[in-house]
């Protein structure tokens, strides 16, 4: 994903400038190998939803929710570590972000509570009354 605009696009309207995002390049956790303990290619993303010039509906949304990703300053740490080379770490990096703000910004539709049908009430208790004789039955012939 080569980027060369210098905001990240979650809509036509949302947009989170890259001044707001802080990529830190650390070392990737693997196992042992010729590379380890010498390349930096993992990313941690670090983006301040609080400071964010992201709508309130959004930063409160994010903030609700329970991610353990989130710090309690309101803080959001995405460490991407998945690829070889950083670009691609950081890219990933990126769409995630992209992706987590995206699903906070579908607003969840209200659930409305719904009674059964007296038709259902009916034929539940028909149901549990057969059952009931059932074992009626049962408990008579076993004394």
């Amino acid at each position: 994903m080569h980027r060369t605009s210098s905001v990240l696009e979650i809509s036509a309207h949302v947009v989170i400038p890259m001044e707001q995002i802080e990529l830190t390049a650390v070392r990737a956790q693997s196992a042992g190998g010729q590379s380890v303990n010498k390349n930096s290619s993992a990313i941690h993303l670090r983006f301040d939803i609080p400071a964010s010039s992201l709508p309130s509906q959004y930063k409160e949304r994010l903030l609700g929710r329970s991610d353990q990703r989130i710090t309690r300053e309101g803080v959001l740490i995405i460490k991407a570590q998945e690829h070889r080379t950083q670009e691609r770490n950081r890219a990933a990096a990126l769409l995630r972000l992209q992706a987590l703000v995206r699903a906070v910004a579908v607003v969840p539709k209200k659930r409305i509570a719904t009674k059964p049908t007296a038709g259902a009430r009916r034929r539940r208790l028909e149901a549990k009354g057969r059952r009931g004789t059932i074992k009626a039955l049962r408990r008579s012939t076993a004394e």
